[in-house]
């Protein structure tokens, strides 16, 4: 299950689309003599968790005896995987890339197709059933340490496929879970803004075209929670660097 980050599949059929009633507030605008903003994640306190699951339905789909699933990873040089860095509350700036928008998940082998999913708030997520038996996708927006349902729907059949668009109110993220198979995990990222990275395999990350400013800089991880970093100061065409730890 060592997958990383995969973005939507789901291509826009009409050029320009502009993100749908994004996150509530944010305004797309050209963005001139933007800056950037860079640096790593290290795991600082966390610790790796994988936890096993016995496989005790439909071997012959999902696999014999048990199913590890690494909730928390990080590299051998301290590197926090499957982290995602991003500014807080922006107004107004760049434009989301059209491909981040929508995210679909595929269900085979009773895995899901990301470790980690990344999409748009009111983007559509769209789940699709590829193995010979019942799967039901049941996803979560988490609200701190409470999570509120956004999508539960049964696909008993190969080839089965949903979509629904998703709008988080309080949170960044959702849990993705099936409930017939309870060693399938996944997490979402839902972006409100297009300022947002996820970090790389080696715990890097990049945000580029940011209106010159002063931001709230927040971190997100699905198992280990969001945490706020700071301030950070972006000039015009400049770049600002900082190294980041849980």
């Amino acid at each position: 299950m060592n997958k990383f980050v995969t973005r939507s599949a789901v291509a826009l059929t009409l050029l320009g689309m502009a993100l749908p009633a994004s996150a509530k507030g944010y305004k797309e605008v050209d963005v001139n003599d933007g800056g950037s903003f860079v640096g790593t994640v290290t795991a600082g306190a966390a610790e790796a968790d994988t936890r096993s699951y016995t496989i005790s339905k439909d071997p012959e789909i999902c696999g014999e005896g048990t199913r590890e699933v690494p909730f928390v990873q990080i590299n051998g040089d301290g590197m926090l995987m499957n982290a995602v860095v991003f500014l807080n509350e922006v107004e107004e700036g760049k434009a989301f890339d059209p491909e981040a928008i929508n995210l679909t998940l595929d269900q085979k082998g009773c895995e899901f197709s990301t470790v980690l999913g990344v999409m748009a708030n009111q983007g559509e997520l769209t789940a699709t059933n590829s193995d010979m038996t019942l799967h039901n996708i049941h996803t979560y927006e988490l609200i701190g340490k409470a999570r509120r349902t956004v999508m539960n729907v049964s696909q008993p059949n190969a080839g089965d496929s949903v979509t629904k668009k998703v709008k988080l109110r309080r949170g960044n993220g959702m849990k993705v879970e099936c409930d017939a198979h309870d060693f399938m995990h996944s997490f979402v990222f839902v972006a409100k803004n297009p300022y947002y990275a996820v970090v790389d395999e080696s715990g890097n990350f990049s945000i580029d075209g940011i209106p010159a400013g002063t931001y709230e800089v927040m971190m997100w991880h699905g198992f280990l929670g969001e945490i706020e970093v700071g301030e950070m100061t972006v000039e015009a065409g400049g770049e600002t660097s900082m190294e980041l730890s849980y």
